[in-house]
This record gives structure tokens, C-alpha cells and sequence, in this order.
């Protein structure tokens, strides 16, 4: 039986698994809920891996590069995800470029610079439904040629205001209707019960679970 005192209160058991990322709030988040099933979560940057090349139009194909990417540095599985804000009235934009979306038009690469970016897109714009969307791929080595994928879609509409301290990217101005608040007004717990990387996720363990049983 485990020891309640063994390191890092982490169990003996736990399965180490590369993040491919260096995102602080995605590992606070990933690990929060895998850590509960025995996934122990080392973001690439720990490891010396470099930041993969995202190339692709789809968030699939993205971060399905970036998990073989960590994969094959690590000899670990990985976990990647590629997720954005996709705006319904921008055709899905910003999409994969959310990270990076005021660069596109010469601004600084920055959470500050893609919000205030976005607002001036939308100015004029009565359609502001939108919806965060990730899509999450665990790869068990390099070469796994059934990655398991998982995507999770949280619908909201985008405000003409910021509100709320937690959270990150665009998380002030998605502003969820049935909860009556941004992503960055919701307690931690609550937002990793209600977003779109805890849907993909929950996604992504009952298929890993199937797996096991299979």
C-alpha cells in the first residue's frame, strides 16, 4: 500500500508524462485533474525540449506535432494541446493564431496586445458568440500511430469590457452566460470543472480508460 509520505505526496506509481507546452496556467490546469488518476505532469521545458513548429491551419494537426515533438525528445509520452478562442461573426478567427494574434498585424505577441487587438476586429459587431476550443493529443511514443485525441468546446460570447483577475488569455472578456461571468471571474476549481481543456480532458481520461480495459 502506498505511503501517505512518499515525495511530492505523488503515489509510487504515478506515470510521468511530458507536457508539450512551457504555459504555466496550461500545466496548473492539466495537472490539477491528471494528478487525481496517477499522471504526473513535467512541462518540455524541464526536459530541454524546444518549442515545436506549429505550421498547420487546424488545431489537430498542430498539436499532434507538438506531442511527437516532445515524444521523440523525451522517450516519454506526451501530452499536447492546441486550443484558441475561435469568434463566430470572424469566421473562426483567431483560431490557431490566438496566441499570437495582434502579431499578425505587427503588434507584440502578448495576452494585453491580442485582447486589445480583438476589440478593435470587433468594433461594430453585434454577433460576439464565440467559443474556446481545445484539442488535446496523448501520444505514447513518437511513432504511436493511433494517438488518442480529444477535443473540448466551451461556448460563451466575447465583452465589450474585461472583468475577473484569474485565468489567462482572452479569459476577461469570455463572458459565459449561464454562469453569469468571465472565465477570469471563476474560481480556479470552478473553471477547471467548466472549460474547454477540462471537457477535452475528461474526453481524453474515459478513452484512456477504455484503453486500459481493452
Amino acid at each position: 500500500m502506498p505511503s501517505p509520505s512518499s515525495p511530492d505526496n505523488k503515489p509510487p506509481t504515478a506515470k510521468k508524462v511530458v507536457l508539450a507546452s512551457n504555459n504555466s496556467g496550461k500545466l496548473k490546469e492539466f495537472s490539477s485533474i491528471l494528478s487525481s488518476v496517477g499522471i504526473q505532469m513535467v512541462p518540455q521545458g524541464e526536459l530541454g525540449v524546444s518549442e515545436a513548429d506549429e505550421p498547420y491551419a487546424t488545431f489537430v494537426e498542430n498539436a499532434l506535432a507538438k506531442a511527437r515533438h516532445a515524444s521523440q525528445h523525451t522517450g516519454l509520452p506526451a501530452l499536447a494541446d492546441d486550443s484558441g478562442l475561435c469568434v463566430d461573426c470572424l469566421d473562426g478567427a483567431p483560431g490557431v493564431y490566438s496566441a499570437r494574434y495582434a502579431s499578425l498585424s505587427g503588434g507584440e505577441k502578448s495576452d494585453a496586445a491580442n485582447n486589445e487587438h480583438l476589440m478593435k476586429v470587433l468594433e461594430g459587431q453585434t454577433n460576439r458568440s464565440a467559443s474556446y476550443v481545445a484539442v488535446l493529443v496523448y501520444v505514447r511514443n513518437a511513432q504511436d500511430p493511433r494517438p488518442i485525441i480529444a477535443e473540448g468546446v466551451w461556448r460563451g460570447q466575447i465583452n465589450h469590457e474585461p472583468a475577473g483577475e484569474n485565468g489567462f488569455g482572452y479569459d476577461p472578456y469570455f463572458f459565459l452566460p449561464d454562469l453569469g461571468m468571465t472565465a477570469a471571474q471563476l474560481p480556479p476549481t470552478e473553471k477547471n470543472r467548466h472549460s474547454h481543456r477540462a471537457r477535452a480532458l475528461r474526453k481524453l481520461l474515459d478513452a484512456l480508460a477504455r484503453q486500459d480495459e481493452a
